[in-house]
């Protein structure tokens, strides 16, 4: 490498991530709206700029609890994106991550240093986003769709457990399937990812369900 090269200067990585949540049956992901140029208003996929002395994970999870409040949550790097011209102010690669959480255990912050907004929003009514985010997302939806099938990656939206009617819908609403509720219970059970607890959830009106909760240390598998 010849540092002294000029085709090897300005340049940058940025962190990019697909943070989902499943909110009543609704797969959402979280937005921000940026504060400055470029896209100065325009809606985004939490990221920013790598420091040069930090690694990627801890940057991506600094820029997420800069940009939106949440801490602490699991995140898996799912791909890079290197188009020369994904972003105008100079040539930036994007390492894109992928995590999922039950929104309802934090508090999203709404306007921060560098954002004016935050949502989540429904992943069936997404605007344009700044840089190549809406490429990102499309493609963050694919591996989230095939890890939800091969992995334990929904531990993460229900780290305390959950009812199988829950589960059901998170992955009915993700995968965009219908599935029948005895069938489902079986094929899951079936699995040996996940176990019963010695606790129940009681609904208004109907019977106490059991909660169950995925199992550590467990070998990727096709669930469906």
């Amino acid at each position: 490498m010849e540092v002294a090269n000029p085709r090897y200067r300005n340049q940058g990585v940025h962190v990019v991530s697909a943070i989902f949540t499943v909110d009543k049956g609704i797969t959402k992901v979280l937005l921000i709206k940026r504060k400055y140029d470029p896209y100065s208003g325009m809606w985004a996929l939490v990221s920013g700029a790598l420091y040069n002395d930090e690694e990627l994970l801890d940057c991506m999870k600094r820029e997420v609890k800069e940009k939106t409040g949440i801490e602490n949550i699991h995140l898996e790097l799912f791909d890079v994106f290197s188009k020369v011209d994904r972003s105008p102010a100079m040539r930036m690669v994007g390492i894109a991550y992928l995590g999922i959480i039950n929104k309802n255990k934090y508090e999203l912050l709404k306007e921060t240093l560098r954002t004016i907004d935050a949502e989540w929003r429904d992943i069936r009514n997404i605007p344009e986003l700044a840089f190549d985010h809406n490429e990102i997302l499309v493609s963050s939806l694919e591996v989230l769709r095939k890890r939800i099938k091969e992995t334990d990656l929904l531990r993460n939206l229900y780290p305390e457990g959950f009812t199988m009617p829950e589960i059901q819908k998170v992955y009915e609403s993700i995968l965009g399937k219908t599935y029948d509720r005895r069938n489902f219970r079986k094929k899951l059970l079936s699995t040996g990812m996940i176990e019963e607890t010695n606790r129940v959830e009681k609904f208004s009106g109907n019977k106490p369900a059991k909660i169950y909760i995925f199992k550590d240390n467990i070998e990727d598998r096709n669930v469906f």
